[in-house]
């Protein structure tokens, strides 16, 4: 190519601004006139679609010193893989008042399965009275539990700690004294030790029972649409438990501000946020957002309905037992909108529920004599 043709192509040594690239002088001059038509034609509807911010980048929030740390630690101990060996156990951790009515319909489900489980009580009120060696001398040291306050995670957190003691314990149980078990020991045993994930009840509930129950004090590391609501009775793997008692961050602004009349009129139930939001923003994908664990609300009040010896019948606990798709009741209307999401074990859809409550004592004969007849041995 000739020294004129090349001239011809290159311009003008001082019409620097034709060698900028296209697309910056056209985003330019979109940006600009977005700014120029919101300016000149500003938004009546608050409902509709801002069009400068879908263009312009979301701003994020920098983290703290204190989340940078806590997320390193949580990154660092997902890291460590299961450690799964013919010496694995499940740990059963039994929050509960007092004496455990079921004990005798656990005793069959624990038996001739010694060396798989271990069992762990915390008595809030008075010493229970045991009728089975299973359960004998399993009560930890225990404290004081309120209702709704920041007691109830301290006693989950206590039984947490006192079972992680023992390295075989790979997976961890909460269970209250009103639990019953729907399937045999080893059909939960293989669900829940060879499971990739924890069962924890976490969704959105955008009512005042929900996301209403956030509170300012909890910002800037709880913003309100991270906070998830969920049950309690949770199953999680030990990595999960361990992360439980590392956190000392999140914890703490569930300490200091969730909790009955703490703010206004939010009754923020410590035990129903704390675990659902700190695994929502930390491992999300690690845990199922459903829990294993059946109850009813399906008379919408404060606790769930109480199963007593005339509600129970083969054909009820087949149903339970078999149920794929869990529910999640919000506060969102008048009766409470209900979540359905399908059940998937390692991405195979399964049962959802492994245990049960609330179930009235004189409900245990009953219960007992259509154990082999309800619970499940399918793989």
């Amino acid at each position: 190519m000739g020294e004129a043709a090349q001239k011809t192509f290159q311009g003008p040594r001082h019409h620097t601004s034709l060698k900028k690239p296209l697309w910056l002088v056209l985003t330019v001059s979109v940006i600009s006139m977005l700014l120029i038509s919101t300016h000149m034609f500003p938004r009546q509807d608050k409902n509709s679609s801002d069009t400068l911010s879908a263009w312009l980048p979301v701003h994020v929030r920098k983290h703290t010193d204190e989340e940078v740390a806590a997320r390193a630690v949580v990154r660092e101990i997902l890291k460590t893989p299961p450690f799964i060996t013919p010496n694995s156990k499940i740990a059963f951790l039994f929050l509960t008042p007092g004496t455990l009515p079921f004990e005798k319909l656990w005793d069959e489900f624990f038996k001739g399965h010694e060396g798989k489980f271990s069992i762990y009580i915390h008595p809030s009120k008075e010493r229970p009275v045991h009728i089975s060696r299973h359960f004998s001398d399993r009560e930890i040291h225990s404290d004081e539990v309120t209702w709704g306050r920041i007691s109830m995670v301290d006693a989950e957190k206590r039984l947490l700690v006192n079972a992680l003691e023992d390295p075989d314990n790979q997976h961890f149980v909460l269970l209250s004294e009103s639990c019953i078990p729907l399937h045999t020991f080893d059909y939960t045993y293989r669900y829940l030790i060879y499971s990739n994930i924890s069962f924890i009840e976490s969704f959105v509930d955008p009512g005042e029972h929900g996301t209403g129950r956030h509170m300012e004090h909890m910002l800037p590391e709880i913003a309100k649409e991270d906070f998830r609501k969920g049950a309690q009775w949770f199953t999680m793997k030990r990595q999960h438990a361990i992360i439980v008692m590392a956190d000392g961050l999140y914890y703490s602004k569930f300490r200091e501000y969730c909790g009955p009349g703490i703010e206004a009129d939010k009754n923020c139930i410590a035990d129903e946020h704390y675990l659902p939001t700190f695994f929502s923003m930390l491992d999300p994908m690690g845990i199922s957002n459903w829990s294993v664990t059946y109850v009813d609300w399906s008379e919408r009040r404060w606790h769930p309905k109480t199963y007593t010896a005339h509600d129970i019948s083969l054909e009820f606990m087949k149903n339970v037992t078999s149920e794929e798709m869990s529910t999640h009741v919000t506060s969102v209307g008048e009766h409470g909108d209900e979540l359905h999401w399908p059940c998937t074990w390692n991405g195979i859809t399964r049962p959802c529920y492994l245990f049960a409550r609330k179930f009235h004592p004189d409900a245990l004969d009953t219960l007992v004599n259509l154990f082999p007849n309800y619970t499940s041995t399918a793989a």
